[in-house]
């Protein structure tokens, strides 16, 4: 799997490096990024199997552009660490191009890119260290359609040299790309289900005749298209940054916990599977998640503080289904509220959630009702006023019914969110892969459902006399 994590550490709550590395190893997550060179993390993190990428901050840049400014750097905040720390990149700055803060370090940053890269060549580091800098999308003139991907004129100098850089050097061009911004601003234009990886009709690129079932691809390939029109088209772009914040401020719309659930779940199985863009549907997207935790102490409104997977207490901010990848016999998280089976509960108003393993384990075996079915059941029975659509997508005939094919796929996505995210871990493991609800709940009853008549008639009693409003109206 080609996903990562962003591990920010604006805040002044979060667990010691140490215990943070071992979050990640209970999650199999193998790749990072932090937006400093931490000689805490760096050192925690040595020996373990964690890539990581660190950053260095955007001040620094014009100093770097000195060679032997630069080499002093590499040899400080890199050697001590590597192999031993499996340093893989180093991220020369952050939004350089499109950050106000930081717009006047746009002509530093090249040169200090080339200067750090000779520093990891004179030590035998160039090879393994790759050298980069994340832009936001800010840095494109045009990006829809993807194939009318353009960059900005007042950049085009700089970039040109980047592109030049980063061809010679191999290194990816690194994008910070949030389809929930484009949302947020547009949220009558732009389809929730596009943005979130749902189900949805989808857009064509009427030159490329390339169909796109989600944002963030789109923005990716929009990118490539900019790098070719400047005459490069074999550099590879990776995400360094997407995410969804699980809580805003009034004005943002769509910062809830369910479509962040929603967003990070859609997008880990896609990275289960692999997938490219459809542009360069064979080359697997690096996708690096943000973040970790959510930072009590980043500025800005509400949203920026809730980004995080987790909370500074390690337990989860709300199940995204990361921890399907761990081993249940994971010995170092096994006494971890992270590693417990966590199911999001039905009200909306409360965002609770379950942590304890007694009840989901006794939940999940099925209660009274049989070992396997009682499984299915239980999930039915949580289902319970999640609004319409689960009753109707599970019954051909009621779907049918629904003509307007828009409305028909606002259910089926609804439905089989509402489905996922009633899941415990172990369950989920099972059906993850399944991107359709009717798909889900038949597998779910193939693997887990007694096949005797008395279980399916309970079952069937249990889950169609449910009475459920219309929320789509």
């Amino acid at each position: 799997m080609s996903l990562g994590i962003n591990y920010g550490q604006v805040a002044n709550n979060l667990p010691p490096p140490a215990k943070v590395l071992e979050l990640l190893t209970s999650l199999k997550v193998t790749k990072t990024r932090i937006y400093d060179t931490s000689p805490g993390v760096l050192t925690a993190f040595a020996n373990s199997n964690v890539e990581i990428i660190v950053t260095i901050e955007n001040q620094m840049l014009p100093q770097l552009m000195d060679p032997q400014q630069a080499l002093q750097w590499v040899t400080t905040h890199i050697k001590p660490y590597y192999p031993a720390t499996r340093i893989t990149g180093i991220a020369v700055g952050n939004e350089v191009f499109t950050d106000d803060d930081s717009s006047s370090f746009v002509t530093y940053l090249v040169p200090a890119m080339v200067s750090i890269h000779s520093a990891l060549a004179q030590l035998g580091l160039d090879t393994y260290i790759k050298v980069s800098t994340p832009s936001s999308l800010a840095v494109l003139e045009n990006s829809y359609p993807p194939s009318a991907g353009t960059f900005k004129t007042e950049v085009n100098t700089v970039i040109l040299q980047l592109l030049k850089f980063l061809q010679s050097t191999n290194a990816p061009f690194w994008i910070n790309a949030y389809p929930y911004f484009a949302y947020k601003g547009d949220p009558t234009r732009v389809s929730l289900d596009y943005v979130l990886f749902n189900p949805n009709t989808g857009m064509i690129d009427p030159y490329t005749k390339l169909r796109y079932d989600n944002m963030l691809y789109a923005q990716v390939d929009a990118i490539i298209f900019a790098m070719a029109r400047m005459g490069f088209s074999n550099i590879e772009v990776r995400v360094s940054e997407t995410g969804w914040p699980s809580k805003g401020d009034p004005n943002e719309l769509g910062a809830t916990v369910e479509n962040a659930a929603t967003f990070n779940r859609n997008l880990l199985r896609r990275q289960l599977g692999n997938e490219g863009t459809p542009l360069r549907p064979n080359m697997r997207l690096e996708v690096y998640l943000f973040a970790l935790f959510n930072e009590d102490m980043k500025p800005g409104p509400t949203s920026e503080r809730n980004y995080g997977l987790f909370q500074p207490d390690m337990t989860m901010a709300y199940n995204v289904g990361l921890s399907t990848l761990a081993s249940t016999t994971t010995t170092a998280t096994s006494s971890t509220p992270s590693s417990a089976s966590i199911s999001l509960t039905s009200s909306a108003s409360s965002h609770k959630f379950e942590r304890k393993r007694e009840r989901a384990g006794s939940e999940e075996k099925g209660g009274s009702h049989g070992s396997d079915g009682g499984r299915v059941g239980v999930v039915g029975s949580r289902l319970v006023g999640q609004g319409r659509g689960i009753h109707e997508v599970l019954n051909e005939e009621a779907m049918n019914l629904v003509e307007d094919k828009k409305k028909k796929l606002e259910i089926e996505a609804k439905a089989h969110s509402a489905i996922l995210l009633n899941l415990g871990d172990e369950v989920l493991r099972e059906v993850f892969d399944e991107g359709k609800a009717l798909g889900l709940w038949n597998k779910l009853s193939s693997i887990y459902m007694k096949k005797s008549f008395v279980n399916k008639l309970y079952l069937k009693k249990r889950f169609y006399t449910f009475r459920i409003e219309e929320a789509l109206r």
